[in-house]
C-alpha cells in the first residue's frame, strides 16, 4: 500500500513542467481561436455595415437636382438625371458605393503607391511604376484635357468624394482591415485608371529586351521561327480576299551559330513578374468581337457581339451602368474610376473593342560619355535629367527612386539589374501632344460618321473597334496613336539614328471598313492589315485612301495625300506582334456559312470550345507515337485517344488534357537545349502559331541532339508532359477541366482562411483554352459578354464574371458567376418601361 502510494506521488511529480506547458498551449489555442472567431465576426460585421443604401432618399450636397438610381435584379444601376453634371456626379457616387476600395487600389497600383498600404511585397511593382513616370504622365494628360473633358472628370470626382465624405464610419471592410482612410478622389486619379488600361494593353517593351537576348543566343535565323509576324491563318477584317488555306513552305535548316553561347539571367523574368501578365499558352489581354449585317440575321437587323479577355479579378474589372440625361442615354460597361460608358450601346449605335497590339513603344540605347550625359540626335551632349521620388513603405523605411529622362523618354535601366547600357523607353503616352477623352462623343453619336469622328480623338490604348447601328450598318475601325517609322519597326532595342519616329500614322491611314459585301466583320487580336507584305492593290471593305471604292463599300474621304513614305496602297506597319490567329479564324469560319443568326447563336459562338490547333496537334502526336522508337503502353493509349478526338476542349476530355500537358512542356523541351533555364525569357503573342509552324516544318536545327527523329522527340514530349501533369495510369479517366480549372479569388479576403472559401470561386473545372474562342486560363478569360440585336434594344445581353458589388455580403457580389460559368447570360434593360419592370431597388439622391 505504501509502495503503491509512493509510485502515484512519483508519477504526479515526474513531469510537472510538461503538464504546465500542455495547459498553457491549450489555453493559448483557445485564446487564438477566440481571436480568430472574434476577428471573423468583426470583419463580417464591417462587411454588413458598409453595404450601400439601395432604397429611399439620401441627402447628397453637390447636386443641382434630384437624381434617380434604379437597380435591376442584378444590382446594375440605371441612373437618370436632369443634366450631365448631376449624371456624372451620381455615376461617381454610385460606383463608389460598390467599388470604392477597388478604385483606391487601382489608382495606387497605377501610380506606384501600393506599398504605402500593402507593405514591401509591392515595392518592386511600385518601383517599376515610378521609373515609368506613371503619375507624372497622368498629371500631364489631365492638364491637357479640354475644358469640357475636364468637367466630366471633375463631376465624377465630386460624386466619389461625396460618398467618401458621408461614409467615413461605414467605409468598405477592406479599409477597416488595412486600417487606412481613402484620400479624396481627384481627376488625375481617373487618368491613372486610364493609364493602367493603356499599360495593360499596349505595354510590349519587355518582349523587345527578351527578343534581343534570345536572338543573340540563337542567331537571327532560328530566332525568326519564334517571332512570326502574322500568319497564313489570318483573316483581316478589311479584305474580302479568301484566306490562304495552305501552310508556308518548309523552312531550310540553318545550323546554329556556335559563337552565340553563354547564359541569360533572371532579370527579365522579374520584370515580367512585375507586369503581372497571365502565364498560360495563348493568354494575353485580348478579346473577341464581330458584327453581322441584317442580311445574315433572323431578325433582319444588325447584331454586335463583344467579349473582352483580361485577367479575372474580384471585383470584376468592369462595372455595368446605364446613364440617362439630356442628350445622353448609354448603357454597358465602364471601368470603376472612369466617367461615362466605355463599351456598350445608346439609342442608335453599339460598339465593342479588342486589343490591336499597335506598337507604341521603342527602346533606345543611348550614347553616353560617362559624365551623366547622352548624345542627342544633333550630336550635342546633353545632361540626363533626374528627379527623386519617395516610395512610402508600410512597416519599413521609405525608398528613394531616381527617375531619369533623356529626349527619348524615361531611363528603364534600373528595372533590369545587371544591365550596363543606358536604355530609354519612348512611348506615345509620353508625347506632350497625346491626350483626350472622347467617350462623351462616342456615347452620344448616332451614326457611323459621328462615331468615327469621335474615334479620331482616341489616342490609347490601340484598339480594334466594331460598330452596328439601328439603320442596319456595320463598321470597323482601328484606333490609337501609332508612331510612323519610315525605316520600319524594330523588335529589339534601337542603337542607331535611322529609326526615329516621324509623327504618327494618320487616322485615315488606319484599317477601316464599312458595310462590307459579305455582311461580316470580326477581329480577335490577330493581324488586321491585308497581309504581312504591302499589297499592290486596294482591298475590299475599306477603300485605301486615294483609290476608288468597290461597289457596296464606303468609307470617309481620305486626306489629300498620305504622310511621307506611306504609299496610297500600302497600309503602314502597325506592329510586329499580332495575336495568335486561331480565335479569329474560327469566328470567321463559324459565321460565314450561316444566315438567320440569333442572339443565342452569338452566345454559342462566344462560348465555343473547338480548337483546330489542338486537334491538329493531337493528330501529329498520335502519328509520332506510332512511329517512335520506344513506346510504352501508356503512350499507345494516349495515341489511341488522340487520333479519334474531335478537338472539343470539354471539361471531361482526356485528349484535351493530354494536349494541354504537351503544350506545357513544348517550349521547355525545345528551348532548354539551346538556352538552358533562360527559355523562360520567351514570350510572344503568336507563340502558339510559332509552335504549330515548327511542328509542321520539323526543322533539323531545332531537333535536340539526343533524339534521332522528330517522332521520338514528340513521343517523349507526351511522356514527360503526362509525368509532369500527374496523369493517371488509365488516361481514359483523365479530365481536362480539373487539370486546367478556373480560380478567381479576392486579393485580400482570399488570403484569410475562413474567408477564402466563400469570397472567391475556388478551383472549378473549366472548358476551353488559349486557342478557343472561349479563351481561358486559371485566372484569365472573358471579363464580360455583350450582344445586341437591333431588333430589340431591351433584349441586349451583358454579363460580367462575378457581380456588381465588391462587398462579399451583398447579394450582387457573385450573382452573375453562375451565368458566366455555365455559359448563360441575361438582358440589360434599356428603355424606361423595361427598366421599370426590372427594378428591384430605387434610391433618390437629393441636393
Amino acid at each position: 500500500m505504501a509502495l503503491g502510494r509512493s509510485v502515484e506521488v512519483e508519477r504526479e511529480h515526474r513531469h510537472p513542467v510538461l503538464r504546465v506547458l500542455l495547459i498553457f498551449l491549450f489555453l493559448l489555442v483557445l485564446v487564438l481561436a477566440g481571436v480568430v472567431v472574434t476577428g471573423g465576426v468583426w470583419l463580417r460585421h464591417k462587411m454588413r455595415s458598409s453595404l450601400p443604401e439601395l432604397d429611399g432618399s439620401v441627402l447628397t450636397p453637390g447636386l443641382t437636382a434630384s437624381v434617380t438610381v434604379r437597380r435591376d435584379q442584378h444590382g446594375v444601376p440605371h441612373i437618370q438625371a436632369a443634366n450631365l453634371d448631376d449624371l456624372l456626379f451620381a455615376q461617381g457616387y454610385v460606383t463608389a458605393q460598390d467599388r470604392l476600395w477597388q478604385m483606391d487600389m487601382a489608382r495606387r497600383m497605377a501610380a506606384g503607391e501600393a506599398s504605402e498600404i500593402l507593405g514591401s511585397r509591392l515595392l518592386e511593382h511600385d518601383h517599376m511604376q515610378r521609373v515609368l513616370a506613371m503619375r507624372a504622365t497622368a498629371e500631364r494628360l489631365t492638364a491637357s484635357l479640354s475644358d469640357q473633358q475636364r468637367r466630366l472628370f471633375d463631376d465624377y470626382a465630386r460624386g466619389v468624394n461625396a460618398f467618401i465624405g458621408s461614409h467615413q464610419d461605414r467605409l468598405p471592410a477592406e479599409f477597416r482591415l488595412l486600417m487606412y482612410q481613402p484620400k479624396p478622389w481627384q481627376p488625375v486619379d481617373s487618368m491613372l485608371v486610364v493609364m493602367s488600361m493603356v499599360q495593360m494593353l499596349d505595354e510590349h517593351w519587355p518582349e523587345k529586351l527578351e527578343r534581343e537576348r534570345i536572338t543573340a543566343r540563337l542567331g537571327p535565323t532560328l530566332a525568326a521561327d519564334l517571332y512570326p509576324t502574322g500568319s497564313w491563318r489570318d483573316r483581316p477584317p478589311i479584305t474580302s480576299e479568301p484566306p490562304i488555306t495552305a501552310p508556308q513552305q518548309n523552312i531550310p535548316d540553318v545550323p546554329l551559330d556556335d559563337s552565340q553561347d553563354g547564359s541569360l539571367n533572371d532579370d527579365f523574368v522579374h520584370v515580367r513578374a512585375g507586369i503581372g501578365r497571365a502565364d498560360c499558352p495563348g493568354c494575353l489581354p485580348g478579346s473577341n468581337q464581330w458584327v453581322v449585317a441584317g442580311s445574315r440575321t433572323a431578325s433582319g437587323h444588325a447584331m454586335l457581339s463583344n467579349d473582352m479577355h483580361l485577367e479575372q479579378q474580384i471585383p470584376n474589372i468592369w462595372y455595368e451602368t446605364d446613364l440617362e440625361g439630356p442628350g445622353l442615354h448609354a448603357a454597358g460597361v465602364t471601368v470603376p474610376g472612369l466617367p461615362l460608358i466605355v463599351a456598350g450601346h445608346n439609342q442608335h449605335i453599339a460598339w465593342g473593342f479588342t486589343a490591336l497590339y499597335g506598337d507604341t513603344q521603342d527602346i533606345y540605347v543611348e550614347r553616353t560619355n560617362g559624365q551623366d550625359q547622352y548624345q542627342g540626335a544633333d550630336g550635342a551632349w546633353r545632361p540626363i535629367e533626374h528627379e527623386q521620388e519617395t516610395i512610402h513603405v508600410r512597416g519599413s523605411h521609405d525608398v528613394t527612386v531616381d527617375v531619369s529622362r533623356t529626349a527619348h523618354g524615361v531611363v528603364i535601366t534600373p528595372l533590369i539589374p545587371g544591365e550596363k547600357r543606358v536604355l530609354t523607353l519612348k512611348w506615345s503616352a509620353y508625347d506632350p501632344k497625346a491626350g483626350g477623352y472622347p467617350l462623351l462623343e462616342m456615347n452620344t453619336a448616332s451614326n457611323w460618321t459621328d462615331f468615327r469622328n469621335a474615334l479620331r480623338q482616341w489616342w490609347a490604348p490601340t484598339q480594334n473597334v466594331v460598330y452596328a447601328d439601328d439603320q442596319g450598318h456595320i463598321g470597323y475601325q482601328a484606333v490609337g496613336s501609332i508612331p510612323y517609322r519610315p525605316n520600319g519597326l524594330e523588335g529589339v532595342p534601337i542603337a542607331d539614328q535611322q529609326h526615329e519616329w516621324q509623327g504618327y500614322i494618320p487616322f485615315d491611314q488606319l484599317p477601316s471598313a464599312f458595310d462590307p459585301p459579305g455582311g461580316i466583320l470580326a477581329t480577335a487580336n490577330a493581324r488586321v492589315t491585308p497581309n504581312p507584305n504591302p499589297p499592290t492593290a486596294p482591298v475590299t471593305g475599306a477603300p485605301v485612301p486615294g483609290t476608288p471604292a468597290e461597289p457596296g463599300a464606303t468609307a470617309p474621304p481620305a486626306p489629300a495625300s498620305p504622310p511621307p513614305g506611306v504609299s496610297a496602297t500600302a497600309p503602314p506597319e502597325l506592329t510586329l506582334e499580332w495575336g495568335d490567329p486561331y480565335r479569329n479564324e474560327r469566328i470567321w469560319k463559324w459565321l460565314e456559312p450561316k444566315d438567320k443568326l440569333t442572339q443565342q447563336d452569338m452566345l454559342t459562338l462566344q462560348t465555343d470550345i473547338y480548337s483546330e490547333l489542338d486537334q491538329e496537334m493531337a493528330q501529329r502526336l498520335a502519328y509520332a507515337i506510332d512511329h517512335a522508337s520506344h513506346v510504352d503502353a501508356q503512350l499507345r493509349q494516349a495515341a489511341d485517344l488522340l487520333r479519334s478526338w474531335d478537338g472539343a476542349v470539354t471539361v471531361n476530355s482526356a485528349p484535351a488534357a493530354i494536349v494541354a500537358s504537351v503544350k506545357a512542356v513544348f517550349y521547355p523541351m525545345l528551348l532548354k537545349p539551346k538556352l538552358g533555364d533562360d527559355w523562360r525569357l520567351y514570350h510572344w503573342a503568336e507563340s502558339l502559331f510559332a509552335a504549330e509552324q515548327i511542328l509542321t516544318n520539323e526543322p533539323a536545327a531545332w531537333l535536340p541532339k539526343q533524339y534521332a527523329s522528330w517522332d521520338d522527340f514528340l513521343a517523349d514530349m507526351v511522356r514527360q508532359g503526362l509525368a509532369q501533369a500527374g496523369a493517371p495510369d488509365d488516361l481514359r479517366q483523365w479530365r481536362y477541366g480539373y487539370l486546367r480549372p478556373v480560380d478567381v479569388e479576392h486579393p485580400l479576403f482570399g488570403l484569410l482562411p475562413w474567408f477564402r472559401g466563400w469570397t472567391g470561386t475556388g478551383a472549378q473545372p473549366q472548358s476551353g483554352d488559349g486557342s478557343t474562342v472561349k479563351q481561358v486560363g486559371r485566372t484569365f478569360g472573358p471579363s464580360q459578354r455583350f450582344t445586341i440585336d437591333w431588333a430589340n434594344m431591351d433584349a441586349a445581353t451583358e454579363d460580367i464574371t462575378m457581380g456588381e458589388s465588391g462587398d462579399p455580403l451583398s447579394p450582387y457580389y457573385r450573382d452573375q458567376w453562375p451565368y458566366w460559368y455555365n455559359g448563360r447570360t441575361f438582358a440589360l434593360p434599356f428603355s424606361d418601361q423595361a427598366v421599370a419592370a426590372a427594378t428591384a431597388h430605387t434610391l433618390r439622391l437629393e441636393p
